[in-house]
């Protein structure tokens, strides 16, 4: 299975939709909308922002692990 990198993060607030690389090395626990400003933070039980906001899950949880670093 190829791991894709890229994901499109929706702000909940404003429905703004923004295409971001993912880092492969740590994750990413805060993200700041380009619209509206406000932080978002990953919603309980998920490892990282792409993993609540995105349209595909961090790497780590995509090659299987439960969480990411």
């Amino acid at each position: 299975m190829e791991i894709q990198l890229e994901s499109t993060i929706t702000c909940p607030k404003c429905g703004h939709k923004a295409k971001e690389k993912m880092p492969t090395t740590a994750c990413q626990f805060f993200y700041e909308c380009e619209n509206c400003k406000i932080v978002l933070k990953p919603k309980e039980g998920n490892c990282c922002v792409y993993c609540s906001y995105g349209t595909v899950k961090c790497p780590p949880i995509q090659e299987g692990s439960s969480y990411c670093n």
